[in-house]
């Protein structure tokens, strides 16, 4: 195995941020596996962990370790990007250890405290913010969260300042400062019920299909651009344009979330029109992974990099484009709106557009983290075989939900007479939430296989990496 070292020392602060949500990441599904029984056995770990705690639980680990993991990704892209060092490594580690410290208190205290009792306790009299879906952290989390962000955006943004400036960069910082700043409406808590819906929106749905799409184009790029020698000047040009399809969309495109909350009905227009445009970016993304493929000008040691970028640009075109232009219209989301095919859109949009960045770049980073260019042939085996089985598990998951979600309307929804009720609704979808189970626990074993590949030890015959492709991506052409 060829040895390599760090072009710049502080790169290596991502390693701390790229564990801690690893591990955050494990105890996201553990949480996930546990709601999936909880439907199907009602009283399943009750009265210890009941399902309102489980399922807060579950989504704010998922926005606490992406937020890990971008940052992670930052402290390593930013500085080899830049051509410096970064601006601060003990400020990076003091922020690691203080965000960490916060989320793993808030957790517990989700667990081990009443909600009602736990805003009591944090001061949530002088300031509203709690009780709100994927918003349910206490005060001093948010304030906590707010003050790490801005620390963390301080030194990244001053290391680009000082150094070469690039628009993978430059992207980045954009949808990282856009992620920051919406989180600061958050704080608002109107007492009117459409106004608070709204604000809750411009985190909730700009986040997840504004801001985080350029930080998801920043480093899909980067990752491409290492693995496969594209020329800069390739890339740049695709990233302009997916960034500004992404946003004109997605801005938008928040449209589709005002249909039934007491907005004017003009947004059924707005909505269903840019939200139907928003698979566009996200199709561009899987037409931009594919076309550097197969004009890479190398065969990267770290194959199973390139597979997650690849995967990615793939499942979260089918994840959040696909599954969610299927009820984004406004005539046919009156009758999907809240029922599971949402939840099947939101699994594996998640995983695909998000889960997979992150994964792929820490798959391409950790190697040089520890020293080496790639890891051995078997550890990339191991990784390869734990994106099929995620990939595949997610997505029977999000089939089953999807399966779900159509009987749901069907039968609570559609009929104008002799309409189950939700429970009664729920009794017949049970065939559903086993199937979603059973690729739930495929997924759980993914995530172990991919944890393993970590430890993996190299045979006696694979001291060398050689092109690993073994058919799973497209090959290069002679026009390249």
């Amino acid at each position: 195995m060829q040895a390599t070292t760090l072009k710049y020392k502080s790169q290596g602060v991502a390693k701390y941020y790229f564990i801690a949500a690893l591990v955050l990441f494990t105890a996201q599904i553990v949480f996930g596996i546990a709601l999936g029984l909880q439907y199907l056995i009602g009283d399943f770990l009750f009265p210890y962990i009941p399902f309102n705690q489980a399922r807060m639980v579950h989504t704010n680990l998922l926005i606490v370790w992406l937020l890990f993991g971008f940052q992670g990704a930052a402290y390593y892209l930013v500085p080899e990007e830049s051509e410096t060092e970064l601006y601060s490594t003990k400020f990076a580690m003091l922020l690691f250890w203080v965000f960490l410290a916060a989320g793993a208190l808030t957790i517990v205290g989700y667990l081990a405290v009443p909600y009602a009792k736990l805003a009591e306790l944090t001061g949530n009299e002088l300031l509203a913010t709690m009780g709100r879906e994927f918003l349910e952290q206490p005060l001093p989390t948010k304030v906590g969260i707010v003050l790490v962000m801005l620390g963390f955006l301080f030194n990244i943004s001053m290391t680009v300042l000082k150094g070469r400036k690039t628009s993978i960069s430059l992207v980045l910082l954009m949808g990282l400062w856009g992620l920051a700043l919406l989180f600061l409406f958050s704080f608002v808590n109107p007492d009117n019920l459409v106004r608070d819906k709204m604000y809750w929106w411009f985190v909730v749905h700009l986040w997840v299909e504004g801001t985080w799409m350029l930080i998801l184009s920043a480093l899909l790029s980067f990752v491409l651009i290492k693995t496969t020698g594209v020329d800069r000047e390739v890339i740049d040009k695709w990233l302009y344009v997916i960034v500004a399809m992404a946003l004109i969309t997605g801005i938008l495109g928040t449209g589709h979330h005002f249909f039934f909350i007491g907005m004017p009905g003009y947004w059924l227009w707005i909505g269903s029109i840019f939200s139907a445009l928003e698979p566009i970016p996200l199709f561009m993304i899987t037409v931009f992974a594919f076309n550097m493929v197969q004009r890479r000008r190398r065969e990267h040691p770290n194959q199973a990099a390139l597979l997650w970028a690849v995967g990615c640009s793939v499942v979260g075109f089918l994840g959040a484009g696909v599954t969610g232009f299927m009820h984004t219209l406004s005539p046919v989301n009156y009758y999907t709106h809240g029922t599971q095919i949402t939840a099947a859109h939101g699994h594996l949009a998640f995983y695909g557009a998000y889960v997979m960045v992150v994964l792929a770049m820490i798959s391409y980073a950790m190697p040089t983290l520890r020293g080496r260019e790639a890891n051995s042939r078997r550890a990339q085996n191991f990784e390869m075989w734990s994106f099929w089985l995620m990939t595949i598990g997610m997505i029977v998951m999000a089939a089953a939900l999807m399966g779900a979600g159509i009987l749901q309307v069907w039968l609570q929804r559609m009929p104008t007479e002799g309409a189950m009720s939700f429970m009664a609704t729920q009794d017949q979808l049970r065939f559903f939430y086993w199937l979603r189970m059973a690729g739930g626990v495929a997924f759980l074993l993914g995530l172990i296989t991919y944890l393993y590949s970590f430890f993996a030890k190299p045979g006696a015959d694979q001291d060398q990496v050689d092109t690993m492709s073994n058919g799973m991506l497209p090959r290069r052409t002679q026009a390249a």
